[in-house]
C-alpha cells in the first residue's frame, strides 16, 4: 500500500513536471531572445529592465490574489487551466508585433508573466500535498528539475530552428510563431494530468497539521532574505543584451547561453532540493553564497570564458532559489493557508525583482562596477538572513 502510494506521488509530480516542461519550453525559449528582441525594437537597457521588471512584478504580485482565490475555492485545476492558457499563448501571439509594435510586444510579454502568476499558487499547493508525504525538498526539486529541462530545451529549440535555416536570426516574429508547438503540448499534457489526478489534495490527509498560521521573527527574516536576493539578481535579458553589445556571441548562439543557465539550474535544483530535506534552510545560504559573484564574472570581463562562469553561477543561484523558496514555504505554512502564503511570498519577491531589475538596468547605463558591487552585497545580505534563521532554528531545537 505504501509503495503504491509512493508510486502515485512520483507519477503525479512527474506529470506536473512534464506540463511545466512544455510551458517553460514556450516562455523560456522566448525569454532567451527577449533582450535582443527588445533591443532590436529600440529599447535601452533601463527600458528593457523596466519592462522585464514590470513583467516579473505582475508575475509575482498577482499570485497573492490568485492564491487567496484558490484557498477560498479549493479549485486548483481551473486556476491552472486559465493561467496556462494565458501563459503559453501570449508567446506565439508576439508574431503579430511588427517593427513598430514594441508597445504590444511589451503588453504580451507582461501578460505571459500574468498567466504564470494565475497558475503557480495552485500548482505549488498541489505539489505541497505530495511533498507532505515524501519531503517538500524532493517534491519541488523533481518538479523544478523537469521545469528547468524545459527551460533548457526552449532556447535549444529556437537555436535548432535558426541553424537549420528555417528562419533568419533576426526574424523574431517567425521564431515566436514556432513556439506554438510546445504551447499546444502544454495544454494537452495539462488536460491529461487533470484527468489522471482530479483531486490531488487527497495526497495530504486533513489530519496533517504541519506548518504555522502566524508570522514570527524567522518569517520576517526570510522575507528580508528573498527580497535581498531578488533586488540583486537581475533578469537574464539584461545579460543577453550585454553580451550582444560586446559582440562576443552571434545572435544565433544567444539562446544557447540561456540554455546553459537553465541546465545548470536543473542540476542545482536536484542537488540543493535533496540537501534541503536533510539540512534545512542553511542549504539556501550555500547556494546564494556560491552564486553571489556571478555579476562580476559577467559584467566586468570581456572574455567569453569568464562570462560563461558567471552564467553558470547565475543558473545555480536561480535554480536553487526557485525550488527551495517554494519548498520552505510549503513546510512553513499550514495546509489551508498555503496557496495564500505562496502568493504572499511570491508577491514580495516580485516587487523586489521589479525594483531590482529596473535599478540594476539604470546602474548598468551609469556604472558597471557599482552595479556589480550592489548585486553582490545584496546576495550576501540574503545569505546572512538564511544563516541567522538556521542558527535560531537549531538553537530552539537544542533547547
Amino acid at each position: 500500500m505504501i509503495k503504491t502510494q509512493h508510486k502515485q506521488l512520483i507519477y503525479f509530480i512527474i506529470l506536473m513536471g512534464v506540463v511545466n516542461l512544455f510551458a517553460d519550453m514556450t516562455h523560456e525559449g522566448a525569454r532567451s531572445i527577449y533582450g535582443a528582441y527588445l533591443s532590436f525594437q529600440g529599447l535601452t537597457a533601463a527600458q528593457i529592465g523596466f519592462v522585464t521588471g514590470v513583467g516579473e512584478f505582475i508575475g509575482y504580485g498577482l499570485r497573492l490574489i490568485s492564491g487567496n482565490i484558490v484557498d477560498r475555492t479549493q479549485r486548483y485545476w481551473p486556476a491552472m487551466t486559465i493561467g496556462f492558457v494565458i501563459n503559453v499563448l501570449s508567446v506565439p501571439a508576439l508574431v503579430f508585433c511588427n517593427r513598430q509594435g514594441w508597445l504590444l510586444a511589451c503588453v504580451l510579454i507582461i501578460s505571459e508573466r500574468a498567466g504564470r502568476a494565475i497558475r503557480l499558487p495552485a500548482n505549488n499547493t498541489m505539489l505541497s500535498f505530495a511533498g507532505s508525504q515524501m519531503g517538500n525538498g524532493r517534491a519541488f526539486a523533481l518538479e523544478e528539475f523537469l521545469d528547468s529541462i524545459g527551460s533548457f530545451l526552449g532556447p535549444v529549440y529556437l537555436y535548432l530552428i535558426m541553424t537549420l535555416g528555417v528562419t533568419a536570426t533576426t526574424n523574431y516574429q517567425a521564431l515566436f510563431a514556432w513556439l506554438i508547438v510546445p504551447a499546444i503540448l502544454t495544454l494537452v499534457a495539462l488536460m491529461f494530468a487533470h484527468q489522471q489526478f482530479p483531486r490531488p489534495e487527497k495526497f495530504e490527509p486533513d489530519k496533517v497539521t504541519t506548518g504555522q498560521t502566524k508570522i514570527d521573527g524567522n518569517t520576517w527574516l526570510y522575507v528580508i532574505g528573498i527580497v535581498s536576493f531578488a533586488l540583486g539578481f537581475m533578469d537574464f535579458p539584461i545579460i543577453t543584451m550585454h553580451i550582444q553589445r560586446l559582440n562576443l556571441v552571434s545572435n544565433i548562439n544567444l539562446p544557447l547561453l540561456y540554455a546553459l543557465a537553465m541546465i545548470i539550474g536543473a542540476i542545482a535544483t536536484l542537488v540543493f532540493g535533496g540537501a534541503y530535506d536533510r539540512w534545512g534552510i542553511k542549504v539556501l545560504s550555500w547556494s546564494t553564497l556560491l552564486a553571489a559573484p556571478f555579476s562580476g564574472f559577467i559584467f566586468l570581463s570581456h572574455h567569453l570564458s569568464v562570462i560563461l562562469i558567471g552564467i553558470v553561477l547565475w543558473g545555480i543561484g536561480m535554480g536553487a532559489q526557485e525550488s527551495l523558496m517554494e519548498a520552505i514555504v510549503g513546510a512553513m505554512v499550514a495546509r489551508r493557508q498555503r496557496a495564500r502564503a505562496f502568493g504572499f511570498f511570491d508577491m514580495v519577491f516580485g516587487i523586489a525583482w521589479f525594483i531590482g531589475s529596473w535599478l540594476l538596468g539604470l546602474l548598468y547605463d551609469w556604472s558597471l562596477p557599482i552595479m556589480v558591487i550592489c548585486s553582490v552585497a545584496l546576495q550576501l545580505v540574503a545569505a546572512s538572513c538564511y544563516l541567522i534563521i538556521n542558527w535560531r532554528t537549531t538553537k530552539m531545537g537544542a533547547a
